[in-house]
């Protein structure tokens, strides 16, 4: 028998807290979500998450319906990153995101050039994922404390309207037999190099009323 996920309903006196949903309470909290934000609405819950946001954001071209995607919203919710941005057909497919897209704020651009136009008026320097000649390692540098990552499509990487509006370029070092990494592991690989040179530690799972 599978173990429940989450947990049941609130045992004893209800909490006052505005945060806290009454449903959720009564029910149970079966989300998929961290242990301090059990039994918070979600608006609560992506209020919370808006004020400790990164100052990086995350990119991915989507001219095929990629189903990297989802894993890239994923781990952008991870590392919470400010937003996600889906440059191409605006939909997605959202199976692997994990419903963490509710969490997650997700804007669409639908080319390249608006995307860049976007970023330069946000004073955000463009930061190209992929393995092409001329990039730099990605273990070598510092990323930039405020920048987007733009990431490519699986198979083709970044197209070349997308290399050529990029302020830099980086790499990720590989040491197998194939050719590159989805873009679902290279977007993880690439913010937790940011949030290893600027991120804090977690909250304290054990602070749920923080």
């Amino acid at each position: 028998m599978e173990a429940e996920v989450g947990v049941g309903p609130w045992p004893g006196p209800w909490p006052t807290d505005e945060r806290y949903d009454p449903e959720l309470l009564a029910q149970g909290d079966r989300r998929n979500v961290v242990d301090r934000y059990r039994y918070w609405r979600h608006e609560a819950v992506v209020a919370d998450l808006d004020r400790r946001r990164h100052d990086f954001h995350v990119a991915i071209e989507n001219w095929q319906h990629d189903f990297n995607i989802g894993t890239v919203v994923r781990n952008a919710n991870a590392f919470l990153a400010a937003e996600v941005h889906v440059v191409g057909n605006r939909r997605w497919n959202r199976r692997g995101a994990m419903v963490t897209d509710r969490y997650q704020h997700v804007r669409h651009h639908p080319t390249i050039e608006e995307f860049v136009a976007w970023a330069h008026e946000s004073d955000l320097p463009v930061i190209g994922i992929d393995n092409l000649p001329g990039s730099r390692p990605i273990e070598t540098v510092i990323l930039p404390r405020r920048c987007v990552l733009l990431f490519g499509q699986e198979g083709p990487g970044l197209s070349d309207t997308a290399r050529t509006a990029c302020d830099q370029l980086f790499s990720i070092a590989q040491y197998g037999s194939t050719r590159s990494i989805n873009a679902g592991v290279a977007s993880g690989i690439a913010m937790h190099a940011w949030i290893r040179t600027y991120g804090e530690p977690p909250p304290d799972e054990t602070a749920r009323n923080a």
